[in-house]
Order: structure tokens, then C-alpha cells, then sequence
């Protein structure tokens, strides 16, 4: 190797290879040091929970394009990335986005648009708030709430509409209980339905008390004032999601799994995700319909970056506050009453042989043990032991000791919500008796019999926090 000067530059002699490999060698080195890779947003001196397969913990991650492209060491990020945003954490947590299993994030959007009756003391304090609502909407506009539950009066019976009859003579008033399995409409809602006492229906209960509607209908029962209700328009509706996807990232709800809709919603649904409005990612369940089953057959499954359509919500009973959910034996604190399965039996049947058919995913609703093991027998039926199906029961609230095992048998997953035994333990011993609430809530005897259960709020039953 030999130097050669000239009075313009410098350079080395070198043989022709090892020329070219150690000139590429400089321009790397050179290029390495003064460049760095560009993210969007770089985030140091964090607490980062990565939730991989160790759940290891960072310091600092360099995003792009709306994706974590890595995550490491406070001095690896700065070194190797540049961004014009850099957020100093100062030591705060981060956790990834948190996905809801079970919720109603539609339902929830429009509930804010009625009146809030979550957290009432008694039924006056329902109808004060109904009042108070009802100054700022037009004459003849349907006045609609939830929120309710007579669990935490003083009075623990269900109320009467005498006064909401008083108060609204000429509106129609329609408030659900808070886990939307039963409401009370006044007399204006009822004729508007064309429901009269003595009505029966299959899965529900018009309640009468001396020859008169109360007002209170539970179950299916609740459809038949609902479906009068008049709908948003696409303006309202927008409003409504939007409001309910701030709140939902302001808990750190990125995911949702909505349980029930219609195809005219996933279509709306589809139309402000496409613009940019609606960025929550969601798993929606269609609801158990001719109409909805008819337009996912004919339009396939749907899968975006942001929206999956694969599978259907079907209700096999009620719910265990008001009575509706359907148990092996009487309630304990109802004597005769064992609650009800809100269709035949030969419908789960028919509607799990379609879905199966055509390789869609089955998610069932089911509270009581006899509720449960209904659907538990006709899953199996088809399932026929271990599969990657991924068919849900939605709650799984009280099991038979003898049904478990059909869970792990047939790969069925309970989706749970543990936020419920903690709302219902005030009472669920009284429904349930001592013996048989040992098989509610029994979230640990569920998870070994798949290893893994999908964890949900139910929100607005339960708050989007919980």
C-alpha cells in the first residue's frame, strides 16, 4: 500500500478489489452516522408493556404509519430513529391498545344521546331525570333511556308506570333496565305498539297486575315497543359513534367486539371507517335475522384493517336481574319461575347447522345453566369434538358442574365478563340458592378448560372502564 500526493487531493492506492469493497465500506460508515431512520413518532423514558411472548418491557418505541416498528432501549431508539415528534414519557406507563370481547360500542354511542338513568337510587329519581331530559325535546319526540335497575332501590320490585302515564300523557316513553333485557313504557309507547293485556309471546312477558299493563316488558317483549322507535339519521349517527369512540380511546379501548347488529349499521360503520372518521377497530357479530343472514351469505365475510364481519350473535335467554334468564330449577327467590329460552329450541338447532355450513363463527348468549346447556349440547352437535371454529358462549354466566367439560371438549369458548360478579354478587345468591351459585362466575374453572378466555365489559351495561 502506498500513498500518492497530487496538490488537489489525497487518496489511497489499493488493488482493484479492495478498492471498490473498502470505498462501499466508507460510504456505509459515512451513511450510518448521518442518517437515521424517519418514524412518525418517537416515544423515550417509558415504562412499555410489549405483551409478547415474555412480556418484556421497553423503554422507548419509534411508530410509523400508524404501527410500532420497534421498541427497545432508550439510546437504540435515539440512536437509530429521528422523527419531528419525540415525546419524552418521563417515566409513564404504556400499555398496548386494550380490546373489549363483549360490548355494544353502537349501542353505547346512542345511548348518550338519551337520558342517563345508570346509578338511580329509586324510581322517582328515574323520573326526575326523565323530566329534566324532556325540557329540550320537541312535542310528539320519543323520550328513550337505560340505564335502571331496581336491584339498588330501596323497593327492589319492579315499578309501575302510573306516574310515567301522569308525567308524559302524550309522549312515548320507552326506558330499558340497564342490561337492556327488560323496560318499562308508559301507556302512550303500549298503544303506539298495539299491546294490550292478556298479549303472550314466546320469549318474553307483557307484565299485567289486576286486569292492567304495568308498563314493564321483559325479554322479546321489549321489541315490540323498541321496533317503533324511530331511528338516526346518518348525521346522528355519526355524532353518536364518534362521541363513543372518544370515550372509548380516553379508557384506552383501541378493539371492540360489537355484539348485535343489523347490516344496515355495518354498512354505515364501513362508510365512516373508509372516510378516516371512525378509526376504532371493531369485530362486529351480526345480529340472529333472515334479512342479516341473507346479506352475509351473499356478500362473504368482510376483513379490513379495521373491520371483520364473520360471525353472529344469537340469544338463548335473558338475564339473571330480571328474572329472564332461563335456569335447570326455579329461582330460589321466585318459587315456580325458572325463567325462559327466548326461541325454540329447534332454532339454535337450525341457525347453528346454516352457520356451521358455511363456515361462520356462532357466538350464543347464554346466562342460566338450562340456557347454557342448551346451547352446549347443539355446539357439540355439529362441532363434534376439538376444532379451530372458535364458537363462543357470550357470558356463560351459571353452569351445570356436569356442563364444563363440554367446553373443553368441544373447543368452545366461555367469553366472559368478571365486572358481572362483582355487580351481581349483592343479589345472585338470592336467584341462584347457595348450592347452585357455586357454578356462576366461575371464571377459573372455565379458563383451564381451553387455557385462554376472552375477557369483555358488556358496556353500557357495565362501564366502559371496568
Amino acid at each position: 500500500m502506498t500513498f500518492k500526493n497530487t496538490s488537489t487531493r489525497s487518496f489511497l492506492t489499493l488493488p482493484a478489489g479492495r478498492q471498490v469493497f473498502h470505498f462501499s465500506f466508507l460510504i456505509f460508515l459515512l451513511a450510518s452516522c448521518k442518517f437515521r431512520q424517519k418514524a412518525d413518532l418517537i416515544i423515550h423514558h417509558a415504562t412499555i408493556y410489549t405483551v409478547d411472548e415474555r412480556f418484556s418491557v421497553a423503554e422507548a418505541m419509534a411508530i410509523r404509519d400508524g404501527r410500532i416498528v420497534e421498541v427497545g432501549k432508550n439510546d437504540d431508539i435515539l440512536k437509530q430513529y429521528e422523527s419531528d415528534l419525540v415525546e419524552d414519557a418521563k417515566g409513564k406507563t404504556i400499555f398496548p391498545g386494550f380490546i373489549d370481547a363483549h360490548a355494544h360500542f353502537v349501542g353505547y354511542g346512542f345511548s348518550l344521546q338519551t337520558v342517563d338513568l345508570v346509578g338511580t337510587g329509586s324510581w322517582e329519581e328515574v323520573l326526575n331525570r326523565c323530566q329534566d331530559f324532556a325540557k329540550n325535546l320537541p312535542p310528539g319526540i320519543w323520550l328513550t333511556g337505560r340505564g335502571w335497575d331496581q336491584n339498588d332501590w330501596a323497593v327492589k320490585d319492579f315499578p309501575s308506570n302510573e306516574k310515567l302515564n301522569e308525567l308524559f300523557p302524550d309522549r312515548p316513553v320507552l326506558l330499558n333496565r340497564i342490561d337492556g333485557h327488560a323496560a318499562i313504557a308508559n301507556n302512550k309507547a303500549l298503544e303506539t305498539a298495539g299491546i294490550r293485556p292478556g298479549d303472550k309471546l314466546e320469549g318474553g312477558e307483557i307484565e299485567v297486575k289486576s286486569g292492567k299493563l304495568t308498563g314493564i316488558l321483559v325479554d322479546n317483549a321489549v321489541d315490540l315497543v323498541s321496533a317503533k322507535v324511530p331511528g338516526p339519521d346518518d348525521a346522528r349517527a355519526k355524532e353518536a359513534l364518534l362521541l363513543a369512540q372518544k370515550n372509548c380511546f380516553a379508557t384506552g379501548l383501541t378493539g371492540i367486539h360489537d355484539c348485535g347488529l343489523d347490516h344496515e349499521t355495518v354498512e354505515r360503520i364501513q362508510k365512516l371507517q373508509q372516510s378516516g372518521d371512525l378509526k376504532m377497530r371493531m369485530y362486529v357479530m351480526l345480529s340472529d335475522n333472515k334479512k342479516n343472514f341473507e346479506w352475509a351469505f351473499a356478500k362473504g365475510k368482510i376483513k379490513t384493517d379495521r373491520l371483520t364481519v364473520s360471525g353472529f350473535k344469537v340469544y338463548a335467554d335473558g338475564a339473571l336481574g330480571s328474572r329472564g334468564a332461563c335456569l335447570l330449577q326455579p329461582y330460589s327467590d321466585k318459587p315456580g319461575w325458572p325463567g325462559f329460552l327466548l326461541s325454540p329450541q329447534a332454532h339454535f338447532d337450525s341457525v347453528a347447522n346454516i352457520i356451521y355450513q358455511k363456515g361462520w363463527q356462532m357466538c350464543t348468549h347464554a346466562i342460566g345453566d338450562s340456557g347454557n346447556r342448551t346451547i352446549l349440547n347443539i355446539y357439540a352437535k355439529y362441532l363434534k369434538g376439538k376444532n379451530d371454529l372458535r364458537w363462543r358462549i357470550e357470558h356463560a354466566q351459571v353452569v351445570d358442574q356436569n356442563d364444563f367439560r363440554i367446553f373443553g371438549g368441544n373447543n368452545i369458548i366461555p367469553s366472559v365478563q368478571p365486572t358481572h360478579g362483582t355487580s351481581d354478587m349483592y343479589w345472585a345468591g338470592d336467584r341462584l340458592g347457595p348450592v347452585r351459585v357455586k357454578g356462576a362466575y366461575a371464571y377459573q374453572q372455565l379458563l383451564k378448560e381451553n387455557n385462554w378466555i376472552p375477557l369483555g365489559t358488556d358496556f353500557p351495561v357495565e362501564d366502559i372502564s371496568t
